[in-house]
Order: C-alpha cells, then structure tokens, then sequence
C-alpha cells in the first residue's frame, strides 16, 4: 500500500496535475485566439471597456446578484467555492508538498481556520446537492455531472479530515489518504473536459460576451440574403 500511495503522490499526481493545467491553458488560449479573431473582424471596434470590467468584477463577485433570486442556495454555493478555493492552496500539508517538488512555498491557514473551512465544504456540497435534486427548476437544468461534481468535489474533504483529525489504525488511514489523493486526482483530470473549466474562462466571460455582439462588415446583406430577404423594407 506504501507503495502505491507513492505512486499515486508522485508520477500519478503530476500526471494529473499536467492534464488539467495543459488542458485549462489550450481553453483560455483558444477562447482569448477567438475573442481576438472576432474583434479583428468586427465592423464596429469601439469597446465599452469600462462597462465590460465593471461586468466582469460583477460576475466574479456575484454579491448583489446572486442574493436576488434563491439567497440561501447562492450564499452556501458561495461558501463551497471559497472552501474549495482556499483549503486546497493555503493548507499546511499541500504547501509542504509543493516546496518539496518545486522548492517554493506560502503563507497557510491556522489548522484550526482549515478544519473549520473543511467541514464547512463538505456541509456546503451536501447542501447543494440536496437543493439540486429537490428543487424543480434546478433539476430540471441539470444534468448528471452536476450531481457528480459536489460528490466527487467533496470527497478529497471528508478523506482529508479524516486522516489529519480522526484517529483511525494504519490500514484505514493508508486508505483514507489513498482515497485523499485519488478523487483529487480524478477531478484534475475531468476539470479541463467538464463544466467545470469555466473557472479560467470566468475573466474573460463578459468581454467574449461582448465581442460577439460586434459582427463583420456585411453581416446583415448575407442573413438578408440566406432568408431570400435582400431589398425587403425592414
């Protein structure tokens, strides 16, 4: 088992770790290629930049909004993104690991914050998996992945606590940090093929948003055209 739990800590993290990082960077580089593509051929190249930053921040931060329709559902799914944000890269024990591949390493949260931050992950996931099935307009939106996701998200939590606060016997805690590392490890690999790689694509929403709007030149005589329109009074 030590054996494997090597394996799985080192050729098959970074293995995974290479898929999801290569696989985030061919998303953002293809969308921002298109974005660019699209202004550059864009009849109309004046950009409200100040409306689309100010978008943006808005729809990172979705304080105002997200408490307009369903606030409960908004502030717990909002929690699970800072738990699932900050646990992973601010604790103790993944920073140690980092410093011993790349040689750099970070300010970590207090153990005691992280086990809060934990707990409050896993609560959140149960959450918003119960609020999709029970609810009809969620349900009705979703679809298998969406129940996959808080599972899977979750479970490198529950197996993460369970190792560095439940005194289980050694057996139990190999299979605890092999589960640890293995879910991690899948959701790595599914990130870049999911839902789930809007986390790069967030920034730039509203400015891809935008650019499509601007057509090229042209572009209403050839849809006047294809609807055998061309000439008619609008």
């Amino acid at each position: 088992m030590e054996a494997l739990l090597d394996f799985a800590r080192g050729p098959l993290f970074r293995l995974s770790f290479a898929v999801m990082a290569l696989g985030l960077l061919r998303i953002l580089i293809f969308d921002l290629y298109g974005a660019i593509e699209a202004y550059r051929r864009a009849g109309d190249k004046t950009m409200p930049w100040n409306l689309v930053m100010r978008r943006s921040a808005q729809w990172l931060l979705p304080i105002n909004r997200a408490f307009k329709n369903r606030p409960a559902y908004s502030l717990i799914s909002i929690l699970f993104h800072i738990g699932l944000l900050l646990v992973p890269i601010f604790l103790f024990a993944h920073i140690q690991l980092w410093h011993k591949v790349i040689g750099i390493s970070w300010l970590s949260l207090p153990k005691v914050v992280a086990d809060y931050l934990t707990i409050l992950t896993i609560i959140c996931a149960v959450a918003l998996l119960i609020g999709r099935v029970f609810n009809h307009s969620s349900s009705f939106l979703s679809r298998k992945q969406d129940y996959l996701w808080p599972l899977l998200l979750s479970m490198p939590f529950a197996t993460g606590y369970i190792c560095a606060n439940v005194g289980v016997s050694p057996s139990v805690y190999q299979l605890s940090m092999m589960a640890h590392v293995l879910s991690g490890e899948i959701a790595f690999i599914l990130i870049p093929f999911t839902k789930i790689a809007h986390c790069v694509l967030m920034p730039f929403s509203q400015l891809i948003s935008t650019l499509a709007w601007k057509f090229p030149p042209g572009t209403d005589e050839d849809v006047a055209t294809t609807m055998n329109k061309k000439g008619a009074p609008v």
